[in-house]
């Protein structure tokens, strides 16, 4: 009953306790005490009652009693850090027991083996255990031993094995009402998906499983482990370091197992590392080293030593010794067979090409690499990573190249198994080492045309595809709607000065919900799409006379990469920090200038716009000819104000996140009709006046405002829509980009809304503050509105980078659509509608925050 129902168990076992028991019955109360401390409580008070247990057995002078008794305690002194008493425990527990007890005792011992890394042990004592409990019908302990033997195989990489032994348990799960159990094998199966790279499926069983433990009350620490793992893996480090962070003061907090202490220390190291917090994963790795040696279990702590050593790495700590301690972890772990030994053998690599030693890099990149041939996607890509060194310390560019293009195959791959945009843009930081080594390498070997061909290989790669629909589900939906009535009210409730904290803790409950249903989405089977050809790219750029620029970075410098006239040019431009630091600067200055009376601020910002210009443009700026621009920056330039740079002031000018998208929105076809929807939402400090100037010359429009302003409304309209002009208030989300919003009458339209549209609008134009932000994430991958829209079928978008004055946008909006009403498209209508606007600082600014992205 402990694992069907742990709590009604307890209460139970106090209740015999209470009535002077006689021994068997006492050892039996006290042993399911010691199980709920153990595994749910306060290790101390686990031992307590567990000694207790076995003193009434022995008293009872039940010898399988004891065995059964001395295999609990055991396993509680291992999870104390008290191996050698632990282990010491179970042998005298599978001396004592005979026949089906001793199956019991030997499957604990198994388990106990397995906690401790000695994977080899727990096997032989599984298959001594499995058949006596096969044979004596104990469908409880068969499938319990199913499931630890599957979780070895998982370990030792035997993803097949483990999925019969996972599939066989489930089969007698079902037939129990062994509650617990049942949800450690969803937690169980969850982390077979994992090992064979379906990232979304993991999500959603580890979650399932967390709702089963949770309905009994259990905490589960092992599953933090286990969701960390898989959140590493989806890009989500940050998130994994925050989950393992609060699992040990939870853990701490109620003085919990000592080994699940050391795991939780080792996930967090691995998570702080990923999420560039080398210092705090040192600090994490140590003290589970420490932890991991006291407790005897070398296979962990061979693991924790190998974090530690990739963190002093990354904190600059690069040391002969260092290298010889990566390669001694290699060793071990080869010898124990983990599967982590090649990530081991490429960071002695790495480290010892980082000091020149390149005959010991290549003997140990060479053994890494052996792991591209086979294994889940992010072992193969750490054997192409290997490879690619290792052909960049030979000094062929072409095997850097031909390395760098199979591994970034590979994460394709993997990344169209991901429904969602969000884990398809955080996936790409697993390339991003390729990627740049692949551009280093492209310069020496095939001059600009190769560098711009790799500077797209790996920019908003998560746009080129649209995202998986989100599913008809209707938890989902019910979720969606809960969360517009929550964020509604408490909007409301801060425009009143009422307090909303309660509000707001729901309305982030709810926001952990949407996103966790949407992270489970599949993606479609792999397809590589379409290539990205420097020649079509030329020639389409010739047909309009325009350019294209695409900002690439290179050991931090921008290069600038001019594409037109039939050929590409390179230029070296100034430093990317000293352009970032500039355009906050600018941002900051356009921010003033959206108030009266902030005059004096403009030549300032001027002048930041001429610093901009020779930081990204350089020498290109000459260049640049008369016809229209493209530009397509990294994602860490995407807020600058591009229309402020003297030499793109007066000309038509758009920006897309990459070269490739470009060319999509300028081949995308308009939708038959050509239907135009206006949107005004509430709220607005001149109540959306341009809609009604809009409403008057576009006859045929459908008009959207008031109560009809909902998102269920506007959606429908949009879907399809040629054109669509919304003016309502916008909100960038850094800590949530997919969760930015629009304000409608019931709530916020945010980014998950727009990804249900089977076809965004052909033009969208977004009058409102903020809705051109975006975060920036994985590799060079961009989240937020506009690039939601973007692979749903909009093939171009107007949208601001900064707060702006809302009377300002009036006429800026009005003499827009005059423009695109004479058949221009949405750049040059931008810029005629800046040149359209009076030559105050307030209006010149309001100009200069709104971009045109895209080709339409």
């Amino acid at each position: 009953m402990v694992f069907a129902a742990p709590g009604e168990a307890l209460a139970r076992a106090e209740e015999v306790l209470g009535d002077r028991p006689p021994p068997l019955h006492a050892s039996v109360a006290h042993q399911v005490i010691g199980i709920w401390q153990r595994d749910f409580g306060d290790m101390r008070l686990a031992l307590t009652h567990l000694r207790r247990a076995r003193a009434w057995a022995a008293r009872a002078d039940s010898a399988e009693r004891e065995a059964d008794v001395l295999a609990t305690l055991g396993v509680a002194l291992v999870h104390a850090g008290r191996t050698r008493q632990g282990m010491d425990a179970l042998g005298r527990g599978v001396e004592r027991g005979t026949g089906h007890t001793r199956a019991r005792v030997l499957f604990r011992r198994a388990y106990s083996w397995w906690v401790l890394g000695h994977h080899r042990e727990a096997l032989e004592d599984v298959r001594r255990a499995v058949p006596v409990l096969r044979q004596a019908e104990d469908v409880i302990w068969t499938a319990r031993a199913l499931t630890l033997r599957a979780t070895v195989h998982l370990a030792l990489g035997s993803v097949e094995r483990a999925n019969a032994d996972f599939t066989a348990a489930e089969a007698l799960w079902d037939t129990t009402g062994q509650e617990h159990d049942k949800a450690d094998a969803v937690e169980s199966r969850g982390l077979a998906a994992f090992r064979a790279g379906d990232v979304p499926a993991a999500l959603r069983l580890l979650d399932e499983a967390e709702e089963r433990y949770a309905k009994l009350g259990t905490p589960t620490f092992m599953l933090n482990i286990r969701r960390c793992e898989v959140l590493m893996a989806a890009g989500l480090a940050a998130e994994a370091l925050a989950e393992a962070d609060a699992a040990l003061r939870a853990l701490d907090g109620i003085g919990g197992q000592s080994t699940r202490r050391a795991e939780l220390l080792l996930a967090a190291a691995r998570a702080a590392r990923l999420a560039g917090e080398p210092q705090t994963a040192i600090a994490r790795a140590a003290l589970a080293v420490r932890l991991f040696a006291g407790q005897r279990r070398t296979w962990w702590e061979t693991h924790a030593r190998l974090v530690l050593i990739g963190a002093r790495h990354a904190a600059g700590r690069g040391s002969g010794r260092l290298v010889a301690d990566a390669a001694a972890v290699a060793e071990r772990l080869a010898a124990l067979g983990a599967p982590a030994a090649p990530e081991a053998s490429l960071l002695a690599g790495r480290i010892a090409l980082d000091l020149g030693w390149t005959a010991d890099a290549e003997r140990h990149l060479a053994v890494a690499a052996r792991s591209r041939r086979g294994g889940p996607p992010l072992a193969r890509m750490t054997g192409w990573a290997a490879q690619a060194l290792r052909a960049q310390a030979a000094g062929s560019a072409r095997g850097v190249l031909e390395a760098c293009r199979r591994g970034l195959d590979v994460l394709d791959d993997h990344r169209m198994t991901l429904g969602a945009s969000e884990l398809r843009a955080r996936a790409t930081a697993q390339g991003a080492e390729l990627a740049a080594l692949a551009q280093k390498a492209s310069v020496v070997s095939g001059g600009p045309r190769r560098l711009l061909v790799w500077s797209e290989r790996w920019r908003a790669t998560a746009l080129s595809a649209p995202p998986t629909r989100p599913p008809a589900d209707p938890a989902l939906l019910s979720g969606m709607t809960a969360y517009r009535e929550i964020a509604a009210r408490a909007e409301e409730a801060r425009m009143e000065g009422r307090p909303v904290p309660a509000l707001e803790r729901e309305q982030r409950r709810l926001e952990r919900e949407i996103r966790s249903r949407t992270l489970h989405m599949r993606g479609g089977a792999p397809d590589g799409g379409d290539r990205f050809d420097v020649g079509r790219l030329l020639a389409r750029l010739g047909d309009d006379d325009g350019q294209l620029v695409e900002l690439a970075v290179l050991d931090g410098r921008v290069q600038v990469l001019l594409c037109g006239r039939g050929r590409v040019r390179r230029f070296e431009a100034g430093p990317l920090a000293a352009a970032e630091s500039e355009a906050e600067h600018v941002q900051a200055g356009l921010r003033r200038l959206a108030h009266p009376g902030a005059r004096a601020r403009l030549p300032v910002v001027e002048a930041a716009g001429r610093r901009l210009e020779e930081l990204l443009l350089g020498p290109a700026a000459a260049h640049l000819g008369d016809g229209p621009v493209v530009i397509v920056p990294p994602g860490r330039l995407h807020r600058v104000p591009w229309a402020l740079l003297p030499s793109l002031r007066e000309r038509v000018l758009s920006v897309s996140p990459s070269a490739s998208s470009w060319l999509r929105a300028r081949e995308t076809a308009p939708p038959p009709g050509d239907r135009q929807v206006l949107v005004r939402g509430p709220g607005l400090a001149t109540g959306g006046a341009e809609v009604s100037e809009l409403a008057g010359r576009y006859g045929g429009a459908t008009l959207l405002e008031r109560d009809d302003a909902t998102v269920p409304r506007v959606l429908r309209e949009l879907d399809g829509a040629g054109l669509a002009h919304i003016a309502a208030h916008g909100a960038f989300r850094a800590d949530g980009p997919l969760f930015s919003s629009l304000r409608m009458a019931d709530g916020p339209l945010i980014v998950h809304d727009f990804e249900r549209l089977d076809r965004s609008p052909y033009r969208i134009i977004l009058s409102c503050c903020d809705t051109a932000r975006f975060a920036t994430v994985g590799a060079d991958e961009l989240l937020g509105l506009v690039t939601a829209l973007l692979p749903l079928g909009t093939a171009g978008v107007v949208a601001c980078s900064a707060p702006v004055n809302d009377a300002a946008v009036v006429p800026l909006m009005v003499a827009l659509h005059e423009s695109l009403g004479t058949g221009l498209s949405l750049a040059e209508a931008l810029r005629d509608a800046r040149a359209a606007l009076p030559p105050d600082a307030l209006h010149r600014a309001t100009g200069w925050a709104f971009t045109a992205f895209g080709a339409a």
